[in-house]
């Protein structure tokens, strides 16, 4: 039996179906004076021309700052317009203006707020899905078979149909729905739907027959006869537009496949569409929502609890923090070498939540009762091995924080993770260490640790005061900073002038005519301790800023 088809769908969707859709919870109604069955026709990012009409879309507001000044006289413009409603972006600590309410209200036009952790492209994508899901219609044998069940009523209908197994796929082989698998079906079938993806093997030699590229390019159904153990099979890609979103299988399960199957398969990759967009606007939320979650809780921001509620984690979980940390030279190798230690981090620990922030990358490590305190410093060692394995990459630092008893003082191990890496490279820099040491715990650099903390606190002290050290420091480094190194190396050597210069690589007399210039010309006392303190500092500082 040959299910119908119907002609194209609706190209708008309803306010009331937009918001149904969102599972993910990126727009939250703020209010609708015109009700929900309002009609959305697409969608405008911020000011798409002067004097574009709006004619019953969807207005992004990108672009307002995050105190929303703006937000009332660009709801009045976008009703003015005809928009049926706008999307302001929600920021954290920032509630939406009630003049931007009042003027929803007054317009008559739907106000709505984009979730912090998504993006406008999360909005677009969302809207895109729902739109999709409205223009697959009913009507139709395999349309009204499949409502309301998902994908995995779609794989029932579509395999009831074909009289064949169906899977369901997206663009990494992984099996999102299927159809009840008969006594008949082949090991592959078996194989991948237990393992919930096609076998590496499998993907391998169909990419090698050529099969694999065929599917990427082709706009119809393909057939591959049955050979020796493999049945026939029938696959399609699912398509919206012209992006890849995933493919339908049917494969011959203990009997021949009906005589219309490739026109099932097609009516069937159509209604899948919706599904797999969705699909990805899943993955795609997840991703964000628990990037967004790990970095509040990283840098202490927002609802603590509701970040770990995000994460999965509870609350008394004890945790630690380790951060790698890499200055590539315009950025050279940086994005490799940080993905990689990303992914060693992740397959390492499964428990580990990781995100890629710039030149670094932190990892939340959950540890376990009775596991081993020092299981971050562990690895930091681990990563340090990978980062130093990478040929021609840029060192990186990593630092182990402490181990807190929850998730909700992450942002104190963060901290602490953070300034071993500062003190490891103030360590390297000084030449403090025989050989670079590019990972520690809070343990192994403790005392530069504090002395980073004093320097610290002195700065603002030191950047407003004046006096001979000030001149003395300021005047040399904008000449070059030979004094400066000198006294940096007579003072951490307590005075010993012969060593002093084999660290500087000069002759003892050198140094001495250095010093004493430096007692004629700017009045310093090198004799007096208070000036050595003074000095001791004046240089630290120059070197760590």
């Amino acid at each position: 039996m040959t299910p119908g088809t119907t002609g194209d769908g609706p190209d708008h969707v309803t306010l009331r179906q937009i918001l149904a859709y969102d599972e993910e919870g990126v727009l939250r109604l703020l209010l609708a004076p015109a009700g929900e069955d309002v009609e959305v026709k697409g969608v405008i990012i911020g000011d798409e021309g002067a004097a574009r009409p709006h004619d019953g879309r969807i207005v992004l507001a990108a672009g307002l700052a995050p105190d929303l000044p703006d937000a009332p006289a660009a709801v009045r413009e976008a009703a003015r317009r005809g928009a049926a409603a706008v999307v302001l972006r929600e920021f954290e600590g920032v509630p939406v203006p009630a003049a931007a309410l009042a003027a929803a209200e007054e317009c008559g036009i739907a106000l709505l707020a984009r979730a912090e952790w998504a993006d406008w492209g999360d909005t677009i994508a969302l809207l895109r899905s729902a739109t999709a899901f409205a223009s697959v219609g009913r009507g139709d044998l395999m349309a009204d078979s499949a409502a309301g069940g998902g994908l995995a009523a779609l794989a029932t209908a579509t395999a009831r149909y074909c009289r064949g197994s169906i899977t369901v796929e997206d663009t990494q082989f992984r099996v999102l729905a299927h159809s009840a698998t008969g006594p008949d079906a082949d090991g592959v079938r078996r194989s991948t739907i237990l393992g919930g993806r096609v076998p590496d093997w499998r993907v391998a030699e169909l990419r090698r027959s050529g099969l694999l590229r065929a599917l990427w390019t082709s706009q119809d159904v393909i057939h591959r006869p049955a050979d020796g153990d493999s049945p026939e099979r029938l696959i399609v890609a699912v398509r919206s537009g012209g992006e890849m979103l995933g493919s339908l299988w049917a494969a011959a399960d203990g009997q021949r496949l009906s005589s219309d199957a490739a026109q099932v398969l097609r009516r069937a990759a159509s209604l899948a569409v919706p599904h797999l967009l969705r699909h990805r606007l899943r993955e795609s939320g997840t991703v964000r929502r628990e990037a967004h979650a790990l970095r509040g809780l990283l840098h202490g921001n927002g609802d603590r609890r509701a970040h770990l509620w995000s994460l999965g984690l509870p609350p008394g979980r004890s945790c630690a923090v380790v951060v790698a940390v890499q200055n590539a030279p315009d950025g050279t190798g940086s994005d490799r070498t940080l993905e990689a230690l990303a992914v060693q981090a992740t397959a390492s620990r499964s428990t580990a939540r990781v995100l890629r922030e710039q030149d670094q990358v932190a990892v939340l490590l959950p540890v376990s009762d009775g596991g081993d305190p020092r299981e971050a410093l562990v690895l930091a060692r681990e990563l340090d091995g990978l980062a130093a394995g990478i040929p021609d990459a840029a060192p990186v630092w990593i630092g182990a924080g402490q181990t807190v008893a929850s998730g909700l003082e992450a942002s104190l191990s963060y901290g602490k993770a953070l300034l071993v890496v500062r003190a490891l490279r103030d360590r390297e820099a000084r030449g403090r260490d025989p050989r670079p040491v590019r990972h520690a715990g809070p343990g192994d650099v403790g005392p530069t640790i504090e002395a980073l903390h004093m320097l610290d606190a002195v700065r603002p002290v030191w950047e407003s005061g004046t006096g001979p050290v000030q001149e003395l420091i300021r005047a040399d480094l904008a000449a070059g900073g030979d004094l400066v190194r000198s006294l940096a190396a007579y003072l951490e050597t307590a005075g010993d002038i012969p060593l002093a210069a084999r660290r500087l690589v000069l002759h003892p007399n050198t140094l001495r005519y250095r010093l004493r210039r430096a007692r004629e010309r700017f009045d310093i006392d090198l004799d007096d301790p208070d000036t050595r303190l003074v000095l001791a500092l004046a240089v630290r500082l120059t070197e760590v800023m």
